[in-house]
């Protein structure tokens, strides 16, 4: 009787932990987003190699080449992974890594086709691919960015990729175009300087069957909600915020679901269902990009550009405006907040009992999440230069810089660091995790790590 209640209790671990039970796929052991399950950038019992290596392709389960450039993150559902590209045969520039203060725009016109790409995760094999647009992109891009910037998201239904001025557009899982939308020029720039183009970088987020965009531009900023199945808007909510790269998080309270927003002149919360603003402050870096994370009933937001580069836990009953006094560090609704610090680049990571934090120049900061007190602090390369947010899977935090290392850190109460890992090509983007392999997106590649037996 033993044996059988402990067999029991096993199998149905082991099908909890299964990406799929009975053919029923589990939401939350998908990564179906950018960052994963509600930008999280977690997910434990996926079993990940200790160590791999791509020149001699140890534990590496493929590697395949993709067309052009794009910054968006993989994105897995079941057996399939999706990425986007712009590509072009004249846009010879690539990325340019390192730390600098180069704000100029890359000088190409030439024609690009926008594709989504569909892919087998196990064997790397094209399953699909779409062009969903093809012309000369109405807006410039940075040389760290790409015209294809964006994550698409999923529910194992739907697919949606955001491609800025290029458009908006939701298939099938067979590849099949179910409707698509413009918004006309979504003018991404730097604030200060009309001419420093961007490009755009606010991927979507997919929730109940509800799309919701954040497109916060140098004119009519709005957040807005569609439903995914036919496209319908459901309700647009104009923003009074300069030009960002966030993307937007879903949090609940109570019974009431809401839409999270990074920003600087308007950080705040929407109403999931009607689009009406919940609660809103000012403040932080004046170049908005992390998105907002969600746990312990808190918000956590960071940013980094001007003066300031603060992090905040706000707590997720807030209501009305909530900006905090210049002395203070925390009020009613701010359970509390570092005034320096947070990232410029980085979405953080709240993982288990720790918030990490990564600096554009390989600093790692933990942080204790309910109290924001440091529990520790450590740094990672010597010169190189990092982007690319942090995840974690069973204990270990990934964190890669711009040339391609992959540095593996034990989570914990101390700095740690297990590995390097080379990639051996750029890469700019936060990888993906699935049952067995740890997916990274280079410059060039698509490459999975996983345990080859």
């Amino acid at each position: 009787m033993k044996f059988t209640c402990s067999f029991l209790k096993l199998l149905t671990l082991s099908l909890l932990l299964s990406s799929s039970a009975f053919g029923q796929i589990i939401p939350e052991r998908q990564w179906p987003q950018y960052r994963g399950y509600m930008s999280s950038g977690v997910l434990d019992n996926a079993n990940l190699p200790a160590a791999f290596d791509i020149e001699k392709m140890v534990n590496v389960k493929w590697k395949v080449e993709i067309p052009g450039l794009g910054l968006s993150s993989p994105v897995i559902w079941g057996n399939n992974l999706f990425i986007t590209s712009a590509v072009s045969t004249a846009d010879k520039e690539g990325f340019k890594p390192g730390i600098y203060g180069d704000i100029e725009p890359v000088r190409d016109s030439s024609v690009h086709e926008w594709k989504v790409y569909c892919i087998d995760k196990t064997t790397g094999k094209m399953i699909w691919d779409r062009t969903s647009f093809k012309g000369i992109p109405k807006m410039k891009r940075h040389p760290k960015s790409t015209h294809a910037n964006t994550s698409v998201a999923t529910d194992g239904k739907y697919v949606v990729a955001f491609f800025g001025s290029e458009g908006l557009y939701c298939y099938d899982m067979n590849g099949k175009i179910q409707w698509q939308k413009s918004f006309g020029v979504l003018k991404s720039v730097f604030f200060m300087v009309k001419n420093a183009e961007w490009e755009f970088a606010s991927s979507p987020i997919i929730h109940k069957g509800v799309l919701i965009i954040q497109c916060d531009v140098l004119e009519n900023s709005f957040v807005a909600a569609y439903d995914l199945k036919t496209g319908k808007e459901l309700w647009k909510t104009q923003r009074d915020e300069y030009p960002g790269w966030c993307t937007p998080n879903i949090y609940t309270y109570g019974s009431s679901t809401y839409v999270a927003l990074n920003g600087y002149k308007h950080r705040g919360g929407y109403d999931f269902e009607t689009g009406k603003e919940v609660w809103k402050m000012t403040g932080g870096g004046d170049i908005q990009i992390p998105t907002p994370i969600v746990g312990n009933g808190l918000l956590y937001f960071n940013s980094a550009h001007g003066r300031n580069s603060p992090i905040l836990a706000v707590k997720t009953n807030a209501t009305g405006d909530i900006t905090l006094k210049e002395t203070e560090t925390s009020n009613e609704f701010v359970k509390w907040s570092l005034p320096r610090g947070g990232s410029y680049m980085h979405t953080m990571l709240l993982y288990k009992n720790h918030l990490y934090n990564v600096d554009w120049n390989g600093s790692v900061t933990c942080l204790d999440p309910v109290s924001g007190r440091e529990i520790f602090k450590g740094k990672l390369g010597k010169t190189k230069s990092f982007i690319a947010s942090p995840v974690a899977s069973d204990g270990k935090i990934y964190i890669v810089d711009e040339e391609g290392t992959v540095y593996i850190l034990q989570d914990g109460y101390s700095f740690r660091l297990l590995s390097e890992i080379k990639l051996n090509d750029i890469c700019m983007t936060a990888p993906a995790i699935t049952d067995g392999e740890i997916i990274f997106r280079t410059q060039k590649y698509l490459i999975a790590a996983g345990t080859v037996k």
